[in-house]
């Protein structure tokens, strides 16, 4: 009679241990389940129906004002350059980007330009851009390890869809040098000793334009205002160049969803709540954001992800669509920001202020802005980010 109890006390043990493993193992699957189940949940197994309330003073940078910081450099500046990744033979189109940033920004506060190129720079090119610029400029050389094909593609094969690329006339879809831009600028400019060394970066390449006066200091307002990721245009990336990307986002977010940031961006990059990407991204050769957020383990576990899934090479890969995703989804949404003033123009896409109080600091006009195109995603951005839209902007709506 002794002896049941203890039996029963033994079997009772046991059996709690079994029914805690198995509660840990649904929990665990109930887990994985939402990471990956994104018709119910999303990628993030959040709300994709939460709209913030945008303050009122989003665009109006005039309100904005400056606060003693001791991280600031002596004569009030941040720690910070302009970025760019360029040859030798680009040294007209450079200074012509130099001459307008200069002219419409830099004048006025002398920030440092940092060039990084996989060749070596001529004494040419150096002496003519020493010339231009009013903050002193670097120069670094960018090395074959980070500009040359890894050793674990499988070149057959990468050389098989470069050819079929360039038969359907998909743009660089041939070009080996396009992809290492992109690869580097995914992920490796960051780590350049010349540009690891500021708090913030603002990419600058060569033939573009600045349209507006720039009477306030960007960087200051990115820091101020804790802003890690700023765009002027975001655009719809061609599909054909990232057909695996998003697949492979979301294997990633299978093994590592705490990366993802409770309040992220997810509805600005999918419409239907994870299941697919819908090519929405920030157009990246202009951008200022943080250095140390491409060095933070989200972004920099999601790169090396990508780079061993081979997409770089095996497709196209772009550093926009890259950064934008990490953006979206590893960023609380409030570090995200839009520059409405900074008028810009790269080859063939503007974006202009449409608001009439920007015509007597802008010499662009507002109806060549791309901003409410069919092929832009700002339109989206408004809406995701619940932003008052610019008055009359149905004028320009194409």
């Amino acid at each position: 009679m002794i002896g049941l109890p203890n039996r029963l006390v033994r079997f009772a043990i046991v059996a709690s241990i079994v029914l805690t493993f198995i509660f840990l193992g649904f929990t665990q699957t109930d887990k994985i389940r939402q990471t990956l189940d994104l018709q119910k949940s999303g990628i993030l197994g959040g709300n994709s129906e939460k709209k913030p309330e945008a303050p009122h003073e989003y665009y109006e940078i005039k309100t904005h004002k400056s606060q003693p910081n001791t991280d600031y450099l002596p004569d009030g500046r941040v720690n910070a350059a302009f970025v760019t990744l360029v040859r030798n033979e680009d040294l007209h189109d450079m200074l012509l980007s130099i001459e307008r940033l200069e002219n419409r920004f830099n004048k006025r506060y002398h920030y440092p330009w940092v060039f990084l190129n996989d060749k070596e720079f001529t004494e040419e090119f150096k002496t003519a851009i020493r010339a231009a610029v009013s903050g002193g400029a670097e120069f670094g050389f960018v090395e074959p390890k980070y500009w040359s094909i890894p050793s674990h593609i499988d070149q057959d094969k990468m050389h098989a869809s470069w050819r079929d690329m360039e038969k359907n006339n998909i743009i660089y879809g041939g070009s080996e040098s396009y992809r290492h831009m992109c690869r580097f600028e995914s992920g490796f400019f960051y780590r350049h000793p010349l540009v690891s060394q500021y708090e913030y970066y603002w990419r600058v390449e060569p033939s573009v334009d600045f349209y507006c006066d720039i009477d306030f200091d960007p960087f200051v307002y990115m820091k101020e205002n804790e802003k890690l990721y700023a765009f002027t245009i975001s655009l719809h990336e061609y599909a054909e160049t990232v057909t695996t990307l998003w697949d492979v986002t979301k294997a990633f977010v299978a093994e590592h969803p705490t990366a993802i940031h409770p309040n992220n961006t997810l509805e600005f990059i999918s419409d239907d709540n994870g299941q697919s990407y819908n090519m929405c991204h920030f157009w990246s050769n202009f951008e200022i954001a943080s250095v140390n957020f491409w060095t933070s383990e989200p972004y920099a576990s999601y790169f090396e992800y990508l780079d061993r899934m081979g997409g770089f090479f095996y497709e196209r890969w772009g550093d926009a669509p890259v950064h934008s995703i990490a953006a979206a989804l590893f960023m609380d949404r409030k570090h995200l920001h839009f520059f409405n003033e900074i008028g810009y123009y790269h080859p063939g896409i503007t974006h202009c202020p449409i608001e009439d109080e920007f015509r007597s600091k802008c010499s662009c006009r507002p109806s060549d802005t791309i901003d409410f195109n069919g092929y832009s995603c700002n339109k989206h951005w408004y809406e995701v980010m619940n932003i008052p839209f610019p008055q009359n902007y149905e004028l320009y709506l194409k």
